[in-house]
């Protein structure tokens, strides 16, 4: 594998491990909270979101490549670590599904345009800043949500989601080089 996609791998590999050590550091009580003006709309619902939106992501872009998709989470009933077991799971099947774009040049094999659903890209690199937007902005969107609640996550927690270098060592086996 190139160094190129050795790197895209990575990107994927960090923001799967920041999404889930945000989700790992929920408070429970913030976790069935509600965002105000909109009831139905819960940090739970979000959590949930994340890992349903990835198996989404696969049922279009996996196609023909052997990664089989986890199952989705009831993203009204779902535990916390219901949730961070389900990231975990998705993370690695979307990182496999990018291996077999990556080993196709580049592309997804059997999408047949290069947008679908008048947005998700059907090239790897294209598809990673897709990918990490989507889950940043939801991130965002937790952070905020946890605030406006007064129930702000400690210090640790809001800077981790920014150590990316730690992060990464966090995904990679002990006897990798870097790690």
């Amino acid at each position: 594998m190139s160094l190129e996609h050795q790197l895209l791998l990575d990107a994927w590999r960090i923001n799967d491990r920041v999404t889930t050590f945000l989700v790992e550091h929920i408070p429970a009580a913030l976790w069935g909270a509600a965002l105000p003006g909109s009831p139905r709309r819960t940090v739970r619902n979000i959590a949930a979101h994340l890992h349903n939106s990835r198996c989404s992501w696969m049922k279009s872009l996996a196609v023909g490549t052997g990664v089989s998709i986890p199952p989705r989470v009831d993203s009204n009933k779902a535990t916390g670590s219901a949730v961070c077991k389900a990231l975990e799971r998705s993370g690695v099947q979307v990182r496999l599904m990018l291996e077999a774009g990556l080993q196709n040049g580049g592309e997804f094999p059997h999408v047949s345009s290069a947008f679908f659903y008048g947005a998700m890209p059907r090239n790897v690199s294209l598809f990673v800043a897709y990918a990490v937007s989507h889950e940043a902005h939801h991130r965002g969107q937790i952070l905020l949500m946890a605030r406006e609640l007064g129930q702000r996550l400690p210090r640790e927690v809001v800077g981790g989601l920014w150590q990316w270098s730690s992060r990464l060592k966090e995904t990679r086996p002990k006897n990798t080089p870097g790690a």
